[in-house]
């Protein structure tokens, strides 16, 4: 028996219209899929990034307490009375806090995407101080 089967056409423009839809359809989907799971992977190891960095600063207190305590004994050792030793340690401990509030003051002293505001305004970026 003859295969009497109707030739093949060419795919016409609607045809080629919707597989282009179809392909873009897939490949968005396909982006979108690797934002989620790239998304994913970031927030987990942001987790575990802000999980070290307290753990960090858990060690780093009890550090310093125990250098603290170390110096108010060092200074009782030497014939300071407790209210001196004291005094001498919260001193140190309110220098420390104040450089650190002025190093913080000129780190946000720059608003958060400066340069993206520059830019898209069209501006000069400023001389650094």
């Amino acid at each position: 028996m003859a295969d009497t089967a109707p030739p093949r056409r060419a795919p016409g423009l609607g045809d080629l219209l919707a597989r282009l839809l179809g392909e873009a359809r897939q490949l968005v989907s396909d982006y979108a899929l690797l934002a989620a799971l790239d998304a994913r992977r970031a927030a987990i190891r942001l987790a575990l990034l802000l999980g070290a960095v307290l753990i960090a600063a858990v060690l780093a207190v009890t550090a310093w307490m125990a250098l603290v305590a170390g110096g108010i004994v060092y200074l009782l050792g030497q014939g300071a009375s407790w209210i001196g030793a004291l005094l001498v340690v919260a001193l140190i401990n309110v220098a420390g806090a104040a450089a650190l509030g002025f190093w913080v003051r000129n780190l946000v002293a720059e608003l958060p995407f400066a340069a993206l505001v520059r830019q898209l305004r069209a501006e000069q970026p400023r001389e650094p101080s």
